[in-house]
């Protein structure tokens, strides 16, 4: 099983190196609070909120992954140069539809130097 690394507040972090490797490394979940059963739900994953991530031939974010606790809603993968060779905060939006009572979102991001990241978990109501 890899290593998963997970989000900590980087506020509570000194180095800013070390706030930068964890903020640009792991992936947030944007979405409403609330979604309806049967009907479509957008979720965006952004990599990221104050720091960007490279987008080099070596260096990049290769997938992002939308889970429902332990279960893979939904995956998108990625090639060097998607985002035009330059720094910046890979965006992925999702369209699923929940099926149960709530929803507990978490993201994973693959960098390639870094490894698997996990964000925090986001609840989202259902009914």
């Amino acid at each position: 099983m890899p290593k998963i690394n997970r989000y900590i507040d980087i506020s509570e972090v000194d180095r800013e190196a070390k706030k930068d490797l964890i903020d640009r490394h792991s992936p947030f979940v944007h979405c409403e609070d609330n979604a309806k059963v049967g009907e479509p739900f957008e979720v965006t994953v952004k990599m990221g909120r104050e720091y960007t991530h490279p987008d080099d031939f070596d260096h990049y974010i290769e997938s992002v992954a939308l889970y429902d606790g332990d279960k893979l809603l939904a995956k998108a993968t990625y090639v060097p140069g998607t985002l035009g060779n330059i720094k910046a905060h890979n965006t992925t939006t999702f369209t699923i539809v929940p099926q149960g009572k709530k929803l507990n979102l978490v993201a994973h991001g693959y960098c390639t130097k870094h490894g698997i990241w996990e964000g925090t978990t986001r609840q989202v109501a259902v009914s």
